[in-house]
C-alpha cells in the first residue's frame, strides 16, 4: 500500500482527505497548532494548550463513525451559553490532552473512541503563535489575525523555534509522496516550512512533493496570482524545485460564481500557466477539480484522491 504524507490546516486539508480515505492509501496528516480563533483560541488561552481545532476537524473528516455521532462531535454550543463557540470534539481533545498530556498519547485515545481511518500528527506539541510581517515593517500576531488582516503579508515566522515532532519526519521517511493541501499558503501551508530543520530534512529526504492548487486566491496573500505563483512562493521557502507536481484546476468557473467571488471577497480563479510551470520543471497534472456546494467552490474531493491515485500507481508501471 503506498504511504502518503499530507501537509495542510482546516478546511482545505479536510476537503482532500475526505477523498483520499476512500483510496487504498496509508494516510498521514500533519497539521499546524497555531490556530488561534473562536473555540480553539479561548481552549489554548485557558488551558494553555497548543490548538486543538484544525486536528480535531481532520480527524473527524477521516471517521468512519456513524453520522449520530459525527453530529454529536461537531455540535457547536450557542453563543447565549458559557460554553460559547465551543465544539464537543474540541472539548474533548482538550480534555484528553490535559489527561494523556501531549498529543502523542491523546490523539490514539481519540482516533479509537471514533473509528478513525488514518494518522494525524501535530506538526509540533509546543505552544506557539504564528507571526506575519507585512511590506511596510509592521507585524501582525496571531493565525486569525493574519487571516483577517488583509495586508500585504511578506513573511511569516512562528514566535519562538520550534521542535518538530519526530513522528513527522518518521512518516516523511516512509512515505511515496508528500503532498501540500489546498488552503491559505500564510496559515496553512507556510506554517510547515518555515522551520529550517523541517526544510532541510525534506529536502535530504529526496521524495517528491506534490501541490494540489488553491482554485481562488487570497486577498492580501496571493491577489493576481496564478498557479506557477504559489509553487514560487512555497519554493522560497523551500528550496529551488521543490515542488515536482501540481494538480490544477483547468473549468472555468461560471461568471456568476466569479463575479459573486470577485464582489464579495475579493478572489478570483486561478489560472493556469503553463509556460511558467515548464520553466520551474514541473508536472502539470490538470482537470476539472471543483465543485460548487451552496454556492462555495470546495475541491471535488473525489475528484483530487483519484489524480493523487492515478499518478501513484502510474509510477509503479
Amino acid at each position: 500500500m503506498k504511504k502518503v504524507v499530507i501537509f495542510g490546516g482546516g478546511t482545505g486539508i479536510s476537503q482532500i482527505l475526505k477523498g483520499l480515505a476512500l483510496f487504498p492509501l496509508d494516510i498521514t496528516a500533519v497539521v499546524s497548532v497555531a490556530d488561534d480563533g473562536k473555540s480553539t483560541g479561548k481552549l489554548r488561552e485557558e488551558l494553555k494548550i497548543p490548538a486543538v481545532g484544525d486536528i480535531s476537524k481532520v480527524l473527524m473528516c477521516m471517521s468512519k463513525a456513524d453520522k449520530d455521532v459525527i453530529n454529536l462531535l461537531n455540535y457547536r454550543f450557542e453563543d447565549n451559553t458559557s460554553l460559547a463557540m465551543h465544539s464537543i470534539k474540541n472539548i474533548i481533545l482538550a480534555a484528553l490532552l490535559n489527561i494523556k498530556g501531549d498529543f502523542k498519547h491523546a490523539i490514539p485515545v481519540f482516533s479509537k473512541l471514533f473509528n478513525i481511518n488514518g494518522r494525524v500528527l501535530p506538526l509540533t506539541e509546543d505552544y506557539v503563535d504564528l507571526i506575519g510581517k507585512t511590506k511596510d515593517g509592521k507585524f501582525i500576531v496571531g493565525e486569525s489575525n493574519i487571516t483577517k488582516s488583509n495586508t500585504n503579508i511578506c513573511k511569516v515566522f512562528y514566535d519562538k523555534k520550534i521542535k518538530i515532532n519526530p513522528e513527522v519526519f518518521d512518516a516523511i521517511k516512509k512515505c511515496d509522496l508528500i503532498i501540500f493541501s489546498p488552503g491559505s499558503l500564510l496559515t496553512s501551508i507556510l506554517p510547515h516550512i518555515v522551520d529550517k530543520e523541517m526544510v532541510s530534512f525534506l529536502k535530504k529526504s529526496g521524495k517528491e512533493i506534490l501541490y494540489i492548487s488553491n482554485l481562488v486566491t487570497q486577498p492580501g496573500e496571493t491577489d493576481n496570482f496564478k498557479v506557477s505563483d504559489h509553487i514560487k512562493l512555497l519554493n522560497n521557502y523551500l528550496y529551488k524545485n521543490a515542488i515536482n507536481i501540481v494538480i490544477a484546476n483547468n473549468k472555468e468557473i461560471s461568471e456568476e460564481i466569479a463575479k459573486k467571488y470577485k464582489t464579495k471577497e475579493q478572489k478570483d480563479p486561478v489560472l493556469i500557466d503553463k509556460e511558467e510551470l515548464k520553466k520551474l520543471n514541473v508536472k502539470l497534472i490538470e482537470d476539472n477539480i471543483f465543485t460548487i456546494e451552496n454556492n462555495v467552490i470546495r475541491h471535488d474531493s473525489l475528484k483530487v484522491a483519484y489524480l493523487v491515485f492515478k499518478y501513484l500507481m502510474d509510477g509503479e508501471k
